[in-house]
């Protein structure tokens, strides 16, 4: 069967990056921002990945927003919420720093637009652990528009986070389309490819390679945006 959606991760596909040199660069402009605050750097951190931690784990009872803000209250108190602008502030401005720990890959964003010129849609399929000022931001530093995707993840809409195929089953939801006339195009073996044990199609790009269970990544079509783009040729 043909394929109509085209679904990319973005983290360490789009975007170039080794993901532990990310986070550290991350955590250490976020604690930077929020220490006049009173958020004491180690006890932030642990908070974040608590946070973080509720938000892999949802079960769809709310939003991933609202999982990861539940925790962080309970270690911070309800006063939290009252300072919810400071950390949207810091996506706008201090986390625009953390561009420097990523790569930058010239073929991606041409890739994308060329899929879409062929006329199949596309969706940014990122884990939606961060919020949308945030999502925006590292489109833009792989040289990407929000505009180019259909639909884009984050923590504000969604109600659950990779490797849960309840995540890929809202974006079917929400794009009226099937599995199978989807593809996934993702680093992780787990996270990304896990979308074939829903009926897509997958295609894994191993340069920033996530592969924690040391699968054969041979099972899966791979490389690079070039022989991406000579996949979709073969699927439309």
């Amino acid at each position: 069967m043909k394929i109509t959606t085209v679904m990319f991760d973005l983290d360490g596909t789009l975007l170039p990056m080794d993901q532990d040199h990310f986070v550290e660069y991350y955590f250490r402009l976020l604690a930077k921002k929020l220490a006049p605050y009173g958020y004491e750097p180690s006890q932030l951190i642990k908070a974040i990945w608590a946070g973080t931690a509720a938000m892999v784990k949802n079960d769809g009872a709310g939003t991933n927003e609202e999982a990861f803000w539940r925790v962080f209250a309970g270690v911070f108190g309800e006063g939290v919420y009252e300072q919810k602008p400071f950390f949207e502030d810091f996506y706008r401005v201090e986390f625009q720093q953390a561009r420097a720990a990523c790569g930058f890959n010239e073929a991606a964003a041409p890739a994308v637009r060329e899929i879409k010129k062929r006329g199949l849609r596309t969706v940014l399929a990122t884990n939606p652990i961060f919020p949308a000022v945030a999502v925006e931001s590292r489109l833009r530093w792989a040289g990407l528009e929000p505009e180019d995707f259909e639909l884009y993840t984050s923590y504000e809409k969604c109600h659950f986070c990779k490797p849960n195929t309840a995540y890929y089953q809202e974006i079917l939801k929400w794009i009226g389309e099937r599995p199978e006339n989807c593809l996934m195009v993702g680093n992780d073996t787990a996270e990304d490819m896990i979308a074939e044990t829903l009926g897509m199609k997958t295609f894994l790009m191993p340069d920033c390679l996530i592969n924690k269970e040391n699968r054969d990544i041979d099972r899966y079509p791979h490389g690079g945006f070039p022989e991406l783009l000579a996949y979709v040729k073969t699927l439309v």
